[in-house]
């Protein structure tokens, strides 16, 4: 990837575009792409879902409903924007719906005295108490205060249906950006409870009891080796780090999707490693991770590749028994904003450890990693204290 990136900019062409250009990059290579992009000789369109690759643009782009808006400044000047215009329509289109409330009642409220009074003057009229041309009279001066009273009160109901239509526009700007909201089974995995070792030069780091471990280290420096290892998909390696499970309940999530049946539905991929959880448990819960309708009952092969993730995910956290431990193996890769936000929701709801392979600093700490540990370039493990730049 740095190779061909290097190869554009000495091209000089008026106009590069790169497509998600930091995906599968170590810390490293996205620092010296960050340089190039800096340095960038023409004009440089990004298409990225990296949070920090973003910062280094000058104006931000997005599609979203079929619209192109653009914006003079990075991702984060954009989305601070962003987040106050949408406050701001949310307490606009409030606003005006409270105000139309109060003017439709104060006008039904006035109707009722209106006709009460004709109904007093009636009754007093039928019954006598007062001449005819007296009660005339009341009677028109009664019709032209109730006229004016109606007019005044259409004009104001007419004044808030109009502030109404005047924020519509602002309250179709509000996104309907939903989230995931979880309810998990506990993995019972009390704070002492040893999961996994992971051993380097008689050195072992242990995870134990809710914790959340990130392994980071260059591309090569062994990470997915050292996974595979601990699952006991491959040997250890003489001189290399290792590790063992203590605990059995592990689920594992790989950079490859393709532990899914491609010809089964996503209900009955979940149900696979959950017999016992009713298919319309699996559906609600589905619902919850944003798949919905008949996405749950077609071929996964079907889908897009976030309802895959989903899938994937689904499949992780709905396990029975549930797993205690959990492996993620750069789980951000591919994955859109908006997903990878979902993602860490989804995560929240969990309570057992975690223990996830990523370049995505910021990814790792917004789901609020415990313990840090680095292979370097020659693979060995050491741990830190924080993620850093």
């Amino acid at each position: 990837m740095l190779i061909a990136i290097t190869g554009l900019r000495i091209r000089r062409t008026p106009i590069t575009v790169l497509d998600e250009p930091t995906n599968n990059l170590d810390r490293p290579t996205r620092a010296r792409l960050a340089e190039l992009v800096d340095q960038w000789p023409g004009a440089l369109v990004v298409v990225s879902h990296d949070l920090e690759l973003l910062e280094h643009m000058d104006d931000t782009a997005e599609l979203y409903s079929g619209r192109l808006e653009t914006f003079g400044g990075p991702y984060s000047a954009w989305k601070e924007q962003q987040l106050q215009e949408q406050a701001a329509a949310v307490q606009a289109a409030r606003s005006a719906q409270q105000t139309l409330k109060v003017e439709k009642k104060q006008r039904v409220e006035a109707e009722t005295k209106l006709a009460r009074r004709e109904r007093t003057g009636k009754k007093t009229q039928k019954d006598g108490g007062i001449p005819k041309i007296l009660a005339g009279n009341r009677a028109s001066k009664a019709q032209a205060s109730a006229g004016s009273m109606r007019s005044t009160l259409d004009e104001k109901v007419q004044a808030a249906q109009a502030a109404q239509a005047a924020v519509d526009a602002a309250d179709a700007r509000v996104r309907d950006e939903e989230h995931i909201h979880l309810v998990l089974p506990d993995p019972d995995v009390p704070r002492g409870r040893r999961l996994a070792e992971l051993e380097d030069q008689g050195r072992t780091i242990v995870v134990q009891g809710p914790e959340r471990v990130a392994l980071i280290g260059a591309n090569g420096s062994g990470k997915s080796t050292l996974i595979e290892q601990l699952l006991g998909r491959t040997e250890p390696v003489a001189g290399r780090p290792h590790g063992r499970l203590v605990t059995e309940l592990v689920g594992f999530l790989p950079q490859r999707l393709d532990g899914l049946d491609d010809d089964a539905s996503a209900i009955d991929n979940v149900q696979t490693v959950a017999p016992g959880t009713p298919a319309g448990t699996i559906r609600n819960q589905l619902a919850r991770l944003l798949l919905r309708g008949d996405s749950v009952d077609r071929p996964v092969r079907t889908l897009s590749g976030g309802e895959r993730f989903r899938v994937s995910l689904a499949r992780l956290l709905l396990a029975e028994p549930p797993a205690q431990l959990l492996i993620l193996d750069e789980p951000t890769n591919n994955l859109d904003i908006s997903s990878v936000e979902q993602l860490a929701e989804a995560l929240d709801a969990y309570r057992g450890a975690l223990l996830i392979v990523s370049h995505d600093f910021a990814f790792l700490k917004r789901i609020g990693i415990d313990t840090i540990i680095e292979l370097d370039a020659g693979g060995r493990m050491r741990q830190r204290r924080e993620l850093g730049d």
